[in-house]
Formats: structure tokens, C-alpha cells, sequence
């Protein structure tokens, strides 16, 4: 029978262990260490202590918002309600001519809206909604109003979405379920890493940003903090996850180094679309383009513990199959799984940013313009220059964390902490079983 340290050996253990001698050990806490002081001091001294306060404009997302509920739904004349603010222009071949048309001669809805939040609760008032609408209302549909305190009072409400929190919260469950189910405790700890994630970026970037701190060295600390949190916390305080750090790390320099040049020396400002000329409006300090950086930084962090991580688990599998061999070969054997890694990795990048963009790309083939022009806009140009940044750091990552992981692994001694073999009981020259 097996030794009963043997069988709890295996019992408990979630992979291998890192074979790396405690002298490695300690050159790595030796980078390590300083390097998640100096990210909690940044932290510390960054720290914002809430979004600042201003006054709301009104205007977007700066609005005052509550809930409401559809009560009722009727259908009038859209002439007898002046639907149209336009007159009918008769020219039906241009969308303003069609839209004008249709609210003077359709059918219309008038809803009667009751406000369920705030102090108005129990407030009703009236929606009308257009044919051609593209958001149309149903009888006991929640929905989001605005509230402009200012206007007169049968104008200070109007819907301005529809409330979608439970398929929202439904959605997210059974992705949190599905994480649990598949991944067990590593998806959950995945589950608290994420919500980790989501809480530096929520607590600590953005306020920080909006207190007038640098964009790209906020971003730097809190991805920083990102990666140390959940990296350790998903994969275990082991060598093999420092070395995806380390790796995730110098890949993360390089893009923001990168992304520094291109955004400057392409005269890129960052402000292109309503949402990013309505924080330029509220907050003129702001460092626009340093916002564009910190994103190009923050976005390419996920994909990139992807990379860093299997790439890293690769070189350790490697090494466990077969410990024979040095760094070279490794690294060698390491890098050709890194390439399929790349070829699929960079195609997910630029697939989910076009498709992020594809309305916008849509409009510019509508208006028949040269890929050139398209390019050249500074709107696609900004979503070229994330998508190429990013993908340049991840394609370095392969090598880069190959390379440290292959130095790192094949540095172990022989009967250094965790290079013993546990395959099987060890016999001694006669056939007996060697005690341990």
C-alpha cells in the first residue's frame, strides 16, 4: 500500500510543482516584491476618494434619471398630438422628407409613463412614440426617464431608455454559474478576481482620472494592481505565475511605450465622438490622448495574462514531461505552441474591435470612401492604433515570457524543493521499496 504522505500528495495537488530552487525563489520575490510595494504605494498616493462633484448639465449621460413604468398605451393621430416638429418637405427620397411625412400621416402611441423612484414617485406623464421610432413602447414596460428640474412641468420628465437590468442581472448569473460549474474554485476565485477588477477600475481609475491625476500613469499602477490581483489569485502564489507577471509586465511597458509615440506622432486627441467631447466639456483638464493610451494599456491587459499565463504553463509542462531538457530546447518547443497562440490571439483582437466599430465602418461604405480616407479619419485611426499597439505587446509577450519561463524552469538543481518525482514508489537494488 502506498505511504499515506503519498496519497495526500496527490490528493491536494492542482498541477505540478514549480521546480524551481529556493535560490530562484528569491530572486523573483527580489523583482517582485518591489515592484507590488512601489504599485500600492502609487495606489496610496493616487488614491482619488470618489469621482469629484459638479454641477449636472443635463445633457448625455450627465442627467438626473429615475425609474418608470408604461401604464397605459393608446394609439392617436400623430397629426391630432403635433408629432412633427418638421413640416412635411414632400421630398420622400431623403430620411428627414420620410420621417416628416410619416409622423404627419401614421398612427402614434400615447403612453402614459408613472415615475416609480424619487421624490415625483407616483407622477405620471406622457410619451408619445412616432412609427418610425426606433425605440417603441409596450403596455407595463419599465423604462428610464430623465428629469430636467428646470423645464416646465409638463416637460420635466421624458423616456430616454428602457430598463433592461433583469436580462442584464439574469445573463450575468448564468455567466457566473456557467464560470462555477466548468472551473469549480478556480472559476471561483476567477469570479472574485473579476470583481476585483472591477473595483480598482471603478474606485481607483476612474476617480483618479476625474481628479485631474495623469491618465497613463493611472493606468499603469491600476493595471498593475489588476494583474497582481488576479493573476496570484487565479493561478496560485507559485514561480510559475511570477513569471507570467514578469512577463505580462514587460509586454505591458512596451505598449505603453508604443502607443506614446504613435498616438503623438499621429496627432491623435482622443476626443471623436459625444461621449469624449462631453468629458472634455465637464472636465478641460483632462488629458484627452492620455485617456486614449490608458484605454490602449487597460484593454490590452485581459488578452494578455491569457497569452503570458499559457504560455508560461506550457514551458512547465514541457519541462515536467521531459527534464532533460535545457533552456534552448524549451524555449524552442515553447515557442512553436506560441505561435498558434499568436495567429489565434491577434485575429480575436482585430475581429472584436471591428466588430465594435462596425456601424461606423458601415457608414464610411455607404459614403463609398477609400479605404485610405477610412483609415486616415481620426475616429478609425484611433481604433487602428489601439488594435495595432496591442497586438505588437502581445505578439512580444510569446517570446519574452517564453524566454523567462524556459531560464526560470531549467535553472532547477536536482534535489532542490519540488524536483523530486512522484510517479511511483522508488525500488532499491533488490526489489525492495526504498523507504522515504
Amino acid at each position: 500500500m502506498p505511504s499515506p504522505s503519498h496519497g495526500h500528495s496527490h490528493s491536494h495537488s492542482h498541477g505540478p510543482a514549480a521546480p524551481v530552487s529556493k535560490h530562484l525563489r528569491k530572486v523573483i520575490a527580489a523583482v517582485l516584491i518591489p515592484f507590488a510595494t512601489a504599485v500600492f504605494i502609487g495606489m496610496v498616493v493616487l488614491w482619488p476618494g470618489g469621482a469629484p462633484a459638479h454641477e449636472r448639465t443635463g445633457v448625455g449621460f450627465d442627467r438626473q434619471t429615475q425609474q418608470g413604468k408604461v401604464v397605459a398605451l393608446a394609439q392617436v393621430d400623430c397629426k391630432s398630438v403635433n408629432a412633427s416638429q418638421v413640416p412635411p418637405t414632400g421630398d420622400t427620397s431623403t430620411p428627414e422628407g420620410r420621417e416628416a411625412q410619416a409622423a404627419q400621416t401614421g398612427e402614434c402611441k400615447k403612453a402614459t409613463i408613472e415615475v416609480t423612484s424619487g421624490s415625483d414617485e407616483g407622477r405620471t406623464f406622457f410619451e408619445i412614440v412616432q412609427p418610425g421610432a426606433p425605440r417603441q413602447l409596450a403596455n407595463g414596460q419599465e423604462v428610464v426617464v430623465a428629469y430636467a428640474p428646470d423645464a416646465p412641468r409638463d416637460l420635466q420628465y421624458s423616456v430616454i431608455d428602457v430598463n433592461r437590468k433583469f436580462p442584464m442581472a439574469l445573463l450575468a448569473g448564468i455567466f457566473a454559474l456557467a464560470v462555477v460549474i466548468v472551473g469549480r474554485m478556480r472559476g471561483l476565485f476567477a469570479l472574485i478576481a473579476l470583481a476585483v477588477s472591477f473595483s480598482v477600475l471603478t474606485l481607483f481609475i476612474l476617480p483618479a482620472i476625474l481628479q485631474g491625476s495623469n491618465p497613463l500613469l493611472v493606468a499603469v499602477i491600476g493595471a498593475s494592481a489588476i494583474m497582481l490581483i488576479a493573476l496570484y489569485m487565479c493561478h496560485g502564489l507559485t514561480a510559475r505565475t511570477s513569471v507570467a507577471v514578469l512577463g505580462t509586465l514587460v509586454s505591458l511597458l512596451l505598449i505603453g511605450l508604443l502607443g506614446s509615440w504613435f498616438i503623438g506622432w499621429a496627432f491623435l486627441s482622443g476626443n471623436t465622438d459625444d461621449n469624449t467631447g462631453l468629458i472634455h466639456g465637464l472636465y478641460p483638464e483632462i488629458d484627452m490622448s492620455g485617456l486614449l493610451l490608458a484605454g490602449v494599456i487597460i484593454g490590452s491587459l485581459g488578452v494578455l495574462d491569457d497569452v503570458t499565463v499559457t504560455q508560461t504553463s506550457a514551458v512547465w509542462e514541457l519541462h515536467q514531461a521531459d527534464p532533460k531538457m535545457g533552456p534552448r530546447a524549451l524555449y524552442r518547443a515553447g515557442i512553436r505552441i506560441g505561435r498558434d497562440h499568436i495567429a489565434s490571439v491577434v485575429n480575436t483582437l482585430v475581429l472584436a474591435y471591428a466588430g465594435a466599430a462596425l456601424p461606423l465602418l458601415l457608414l464610411f461604405s455607404i459614403a463609398n470612401s477609400s479605404m485610405g480616407a477610412v483609415a486616415n479619419s481620426e475616429l478609425v485611426a484611433e481604433e487602428i492604433v489601439r488594435t495595432l499597439v496591442g497586438s505588437i505587446g502581445l505578439v512580444a509577450s510569446v517570446p519574452v515570457t517564453t524566454a523567462l519561463a524556459a531560464l526560470v524552469v531549467s535553472a532547477d538543481r536536482p534535489g532542490a524543493p519540488g524536483a523530486a518525482p512522484a510517479a511511483g514508489p522508488v525500488r532499491g537494488g533488490r526489489g525492495r521499496r526504498r523507504k522515504r
